[in-house]
């Protein structure tokens, strides 16, 4: 079974996206989580199990946040932006963010 977009969230979409870039940020402390992508499927799944669910670029694939790790995102809203082509989810996180076990991917700063 495919789980799809309504018509009305479609809509909201700005045609022809094959991927969507999405920020999630923390709901409780705003601090800004990972930078993933979703398709429209992984939009759908996501709204339909409130899990965050993402499209894996570099596996081509759909994949759920925390399915093999068991850091999870739970999304609490999802907003896009005044063009249609990018979304903030805002979720409670649970573990790290980051693939490489740390809090959120954005832990390193570029010196000027």
């Amino acid at each position: 079974m495919t789980i799809e977009l309504t018509p009305a969230v479609s809509a909201l979409l700005k045609d022809g996206l094959d991927l969507i870039p999405v920020i999630a940020q923390d709901v409780a402390t705003g601090e800004v989580l990972m930078l993933a992508y979703m398709n429209t499927q992984s939009l759908a799944i996501t709204m339909e199990s409130g899990r965050a669910t993402y499209w894996s670029r570099s596996r081509n694939e759909i994949w759920e946040k925390g399915a093999t790790s068991g850091h999870t995102q739970k999304v609490i809203s999802i907003a896009i932006d005044c063009d249609g082509d990018a979304l903030l989810l805002k979720v409670e996180q649970t573990g790290a963010a980051c693939h490489t076990g740390d809090r959120t991917c954005f832990h390193r700063s570029i010196e000027k």
